[in-house]
């Protein structure tokens, strides 16, 4: 196997608005820093995302030193801090009811402008109570914020450049929203691995991930673009999931509080069968 290292790493505050990319990321307990620690809801606490609300996507997000900075077109730019007062609130994220920090009424307000129907904005509790599928993860318990369902994902480039040379149009690695991107891989073999040791943080690949039609929408304008998701279904259906797969969901077994840099060198273990 070639060398692998860490060719990018990125974060989504706000889940389903746009990423930022970074030279270095901490690890915390619910996966890199700060990554979907807030969520739009609708008034009754379902989380949007742009499977039905594509506007989120051109809302830029920038972290500071006291908090979170949305910015979309012909808005105000709204600041969020990383703590302080909300009003707590249940949130619902797929089949999972947690509690979160509601942000208020210009925020409210302000998100509700950026996509068009009345939303709320929330932030993840310090502790959250949200969990990982223990099936997939394991029987400790691994806290979550908002992701889908994993704290950290990780996409290989090889997989991407694989996937690029069968579609009409190349597709960014962004449009797959990876926390993780490695590089020196073979196309696909993060199907094969068991773990990633990344200095003293170490990963535990635990299930793949199932695409939706978020990589069809260009993460600049919102519009929809070239889908994926048919040519995927060709080579990368998984019956037993019942979905077509890139990447893989990722837990963290040991790291808790290092720094993951890019450029970073990997040790990868490889299992021959994915449990």
């Amino acid at each position: 196997m070639r060398a692998v290292i860490v060719q990018e790493l990125r974060i989504y505050p706000l889940k389903s608005a746009r990423g930022i990319s970074l030279a270095h990321a901490r690890v915390d307990h619910t996966g890199l820093q700060w990554d979907r620690h807030w969520l739009a809801i609708r008034a009754d606490g379902t989380f949007l995302t742009q499977r039905t609300h594509p506007a989120l996507a051109r809302i830029a997000t920038a972290l500071g030193a006291r908090g979170l900075c949305l910015r979309t077109e012909g808005q105000q730019p709204l600041d969020l801090p990383f703590d302080g007062p909300g009003l707590g609130r249940e949130v619902r994220i797929w089949r999972d009811t947690c509690e979160a920090a509601d942000l208020g009424d210009a925020a409210a307000a302000w998100i509700s402008t950026a996509v068009g129907e009345p939303a709320r904005l929330v932030r993840s509790l310090p502790t959250p109570s949200r969990r990982a599928d223990a099936r997939f993860a394991g029987p400790r318990p691994v806290p979550l914020a908002f992701p889908d369902g994993y704290p950290v994902l990780v996409c290989n480039q090889a997989s991407l450049d694989a996937l690029n040379r069968r579609l009409p149009e190349a597709l960014p690695i962004e449009r797959f929203r990876p926390n993780v991107v490695l590089r020196g891989l073979e196309p696909f073999a993060e199907d094969r691995i068991d773990c990633i040791q990344i200095g003293s943080v170490r990963l535990r690949l635990v299930k793949p991930c199932t695409r939706c039609i978020i990589p069809s929408i260009d993460p600049r304008t919102g519009l929809r673009g070239v889908d994926p998701l048919p040519v995927l279904r060709t080579f990368r259906f998984d019956p037993a999931l019942r979905g077509s797969t890139f990447g893989e969901n990722a837990i963290i077994e040991a790291g808790f509080g290092a720094r993951i840099e890019r450029g970073a060198p990997c040790e990868v273990t490889e299992e021959n069968t994915k449990s």
